[in-house]
């Protein structure tokens, strides 16, 4: 009886140890839930970089989307065009 009861104190120690010692299962949850948020940062990371370089291919091929950016942007007119300035 008294063995049992020193094993059964073991083994309740040693489950007490692997969940809540260092490289433990709440460590391992916890750095799972990094993981995954870490892996949706990544994601939104490579979706914006895709934009990026469909945006430079634009610039550098379509004289059009350039004019458009450069009059957006930087408020540049094209020859010909007439600015008209309201004053408040």
């Amino acid at each position: 009886m008294k063995v049992g009861r020193i094993l059964f104190g073991i083994f309740i120690g040693m489950v007490l140890l692997i969940i809540f010692e260092d490289r433990g299962l709440v460590d391992y949850r916890m750095l799972k839930e990094k993981q995954v948020a870490l892996e949706e940062a990544n994601e939104c990371i490579v979706s914006e970089n895709s934009d990026l370089k469909r945006e430079i291919g634009l610039l550098k091929s379509d004289v059009l989307y350039l004019e458009a950016v450069a009059r957006r942007e930087l408020g540049m007119v094209k020859q010909g065009d007439r600015v008209y300035q309201f004053i408040d």
